[in-house]
């Protein structure tokens, strides 16, 4: 008799850090018992952000660092958790850099990145994010105007040209790591590129890069896509080829999933009957650096054991109860069983 499936939902650590600090013994002691309460609530991976370190760092010893995170991760009983994680290319780390040996640098920099995603989830996880186009880095003219419309889609035709060849090395190798890679295509005013779903698509196709995915994000598709159909259509294919690699459901101002202006119909009309990943819940908490490079002006949701209880005020994990209660109730509308 065939087992009835099981549906994998994450949660974003984007709640409470974008830095793990993995050589902070006090503070990864925070980040289990951040860990023991969301798998009490019934989560059952986590997606955690890998962040970039010093100019010169060595990405050897950062790998180390992140082999002691999971050694901790381990003792406290996480074994066998999922862990996902979420990866940007930075101004140094460009791989669509004009110049060789800056590419070079980013490839190494996006395999070390390729490495502690494999130390952390072990295999078939997936490592997710703008890791195409630096995020954030909008270009300029020599006169310091920036660049919009048909003349950034022109100045970004050769830089994605360029990151071909980078490409190619990163998917195989994260092939043989067995990590999937996931490019997530993030709303204009925080980066110029890719922006939409059908941008990560049409590199991918361009430059022959099959063995690379994409992430769908649901803020990032409502605030950044042409509609419905051309949502239908990338679905499609991002199906045919085997990319449709990550499935975010974040609210469109990436605060609190329930109640929010999530299109959930259409979108899981679309999703659900082809896809079979982990779902993963992602809310942006107000916390550097967040608070400023998206310009929130929402409070923040107050974090058990690091910030001082707010009465009358939803926590972190309150949101992420009613998140995963939400999720759950839409996935059953559509017949598909949750995880617990």
């Amino acid at each position: 008799m065939e087992k009835p499936f099981k549906r994998d939902i994450y949660f974003s650590f984007f709640m409470f850090t974008a830095d793990l600090r993995p050589n902070d013994e006090a503070y990864t002691r925070i980040l289990i018992r951040h860990l023991q309460a969301l798998a009490e609530m019934g989560y059952t991976g986590f997606d955690l952000h890998i962040a970039t370190g010093p100019a010169g760092v060595d990405h050897r010893t950062e790998v180390d660092d992140y082999v002691r995170l999971k050694r901790a991760f381990d003792h406290a009983g996480f074994r066998d958790a999922r862990f996902t994680t979420n990866v940007g290319t930075t101004r140094t780390f460009d791989p669509t850099s004009p110049y060789e040996e800056q590419r070079r640098q980013a490839l190494a920099y996006l395999k070390s990145r390729v490495d502690i995603t494999s130390v952390l989830g072990g295999e078939d996880t997936i490592m997710s994010g703008p890791f195409l186009y630096p995020y954030g880095v909008f270009p300029l003219t020599d006169s310091g105007d920036q660049i919009w419309s048909d003349a950034l889609q022109d100045w970004l035709k050769p830089r994605y040209a360029a990151a071909s060849s980078p490409f190619k090395e990163l998917a195989e190798y994260a092939r043989e790591k067995k990590v999937k890679l996931a490019i997530e295509p993030v709303k204009n005013w925080e980066t110029p590129g890719t922006t939409m779903v059908s941008d990560a698509l049409d590199f991918l196709d361009t430059h022959d890069i099959p063995m690379c995915g994409v992430t769908i994000d649901t803020a990032q598709v409502v605030m950044e896509s042409q509609g419905p159909a051309i949502f239908k259509d990338n679905i499609a294919r991002a199906v045919r080829k085997s990319q449709l690699n990550y499935i975010h459901i974040s609210a469109p101002d990436r605060g609190a999933v329930t109640d929010s202006w999530i299109p959930w119909d259409i979108m899981l009309g679309e999703i659900e009957p082809v896809y079979t990943g982990p779902y993963l819940v992602e809310v942006f908490n107000a916390i550097p650096p967040f608070d400023s490079s998206m310009r929130m002006t929402r409070r923040r949701f107050w974090r058990p054991g690091e910030d001082e209880a707010e009465t009358g005020r939803d926590s972190a994990y309150d949101v992420a109860r009613s998140g995963l209660k939400t999720l759950e109730d839409k996935l059953a509308a559509f017949g598909r069983s949750p995880s617990r």
